[in-house]
């Protein structure tokens, strides 16, 4: 499903709305709320807009347990840390218990970091039914999404829910969680905002399909919902009957 704002404030509030509402539900019915966090500056104003009222209020934080979607794998006071930024726009002005914030750790062995993060998910989330109940997604001009890169060997990838990726481009290791665990959410979000994302978009959309050299387009969740939440010059170029044929998924 598609939905459409005037522009990335409204986004953002609306992103709000939905988080808070989420962890409601799922606090009410499972007792806990499992997030996985997006970096990027995208997802940033919604975090701030979480820390303050009437977010911050509406949440149900001590029953909320974070993870993140990937990671650069650079130290944590790095300015590049997904973490980092979280933590400055909302972990650290909500009262969130500490054992349950989540973060990647990679920036010694890649390798080693994304087994520790796939083990870690394996055993915080409930044995009962291990998904997470939102991750919130951004989408880059290249089609990717979380650190799943075009034509990156991870995109094939059956059993690990976390795995380390080298993006050659920039010289940088990474860890991300794979479409396995992705696939399996309840609830999955793409937020997407700005014009320089709107041919990609309606790539990713409209197709065609080639998931290898756009990876968001692995992203269908089953039995979860999928939802695109995009500005209007995101979705500049999306064709009327676009809306109709996602909202039918």
């Amino acid at each position: 499903m598609i939905h459409r704002f005037d522009d990335p404030e409204a986004l953002s509030r609306a992103a709000a709305d939905l988080f808070a509402q989420a962890a409601c539900a799922a606090v009410a019915e499972r007792g806990r709320f499992d997030v996985a966090f997006s970096g990027g500056h995208t997802p940033q104003r919604t975090y701030e807009l979480l820390a303050r009222p009437p977010w911050r209020d509406r949440t149900p934080w001590p029953d909320v347990h974070v993870f993140w979607g990937d990671e650069r794998c650079v130290p944590p006071e790095d300015a590049r840390s997904n973490g980092r930024m979280a933590h400055l726009a909302l972990l650290q002005h909500v009262p969130l218990n500490s054992a349950h914030v989540h973060p990647i750790r990679c920036d010694g062995d890649p390798d080693a970091g994304a087994a520790r993060y796939d083990k870690l998910l394996r055993t915080q989330l409930p044995a009962a039914a291990p998904v997470l109940d939102l991750v919130f997604l951004g989408l880059g001009q290249d089609g990717h999404t979380a650190s799943l890169f075009p034509y990156s060997p991870v995109l094939a990838e059956k059993a690990r829910w976390a795995a380390a990726v080298y993006v050659a481009e920039q010289q940088m290791h990474r860890v991300s969680l794979t479409p396995v665990i992705i696939n399996a959410a309840r609830r999955v979000v793409f937020l997407v905002v700005g014009r320089e994302k709107a041919q990609v978009l309606k790539t990713v959309l409209e197709g065609p399909t080639d998931a290898r050299r756009l990876p968001a387009q692995l992203i269908t969740p089953r039995p979860g919902r999928l939802l695109w939440m995009v500005d209007q010059t995101a979705a500049s170029h999306l064709t009327p009957s676009t809306d109709k044929v996602h909202a039918e998924r």
